[in-house]
């Protein structure tokens, strides 16, 4: 405690801005075609919403174009064989594209919690998931955008070799702050 006290009273100690809202999207599933691991067994449907804040690190020439960091944190349901699941992730990122957010090519690595994680014969083996993201933004009209993202949840077999993750090819409708 005494050193977390020091700590916020040093002057020299900078610290990162707040994070900053970018963007909030609705996204739902388009297609369920498998790029990484085995075929899922169960038809699912997905629908979310995520929000976009920027992280601290970026580089971005005078010409308004470079590299970001921000994190994507969604909620959302899944929803397979008579069953629903809701679902909350977060995802830090790495963004190629403008410095306004118009234009974003992003890939990005991080963790989802499932409220259920069995569909019928589709076992997700356990709640927690590592979520495998990367997405191309576009402008639309005004601040609106539009997006397709790939996302790929798995338990990367900590919960044994009869676990099956899941791809999902998104489309999604985004607004820019």
């Amino acid at each position: 405690m005494l050193i977390a006290i020091c700590c916020l009273s040093c002057p020299s100690q900078s610290y990162p801005e707040e994070l900053k809202l970018q963007s909030l999207s609705i996204r739902a599933r388009v297609s369920e075609q498998t790029l990484l691991g085995d075929d899922a067994p169960e038809d699912f449907e997905v629908y979310d919403l995520a929000a976009n804040f920027s992280l601290p690190w970026q580089d971005y020439s005078t010409f308004g174009w470079g590299m970001g960091t921000r994190l994507m944190v969604s909620a959302g349901m899944l929803q397979a064989n008579g069953g629903n699941a809701f679902v909350v992730s977060a995802i830090p990122e790495l963004t190629l594209g403008s410095e306004d957010g118009r234009f974003t090519l992003d890939l990005g690595v991080g963790g989802a919690l499932f409220s259920k994680y069995r569909f019928g014969v589709q076992d997700y083996g356990g709640p927690f998931q590592f979520a495998l993201t990367f997405g191309v933004g576009v402008p639309l009209f005004n601040n609106l955008g539009l997006g397709y993202r790939f996302l790929h949840y798995s338990d990367a077999g900590v919960n044994g070799s009869d676990t099956t993750g899941a791809d999902f090819h998104m489309i999604e409708l985004s607004y820019r702050f």
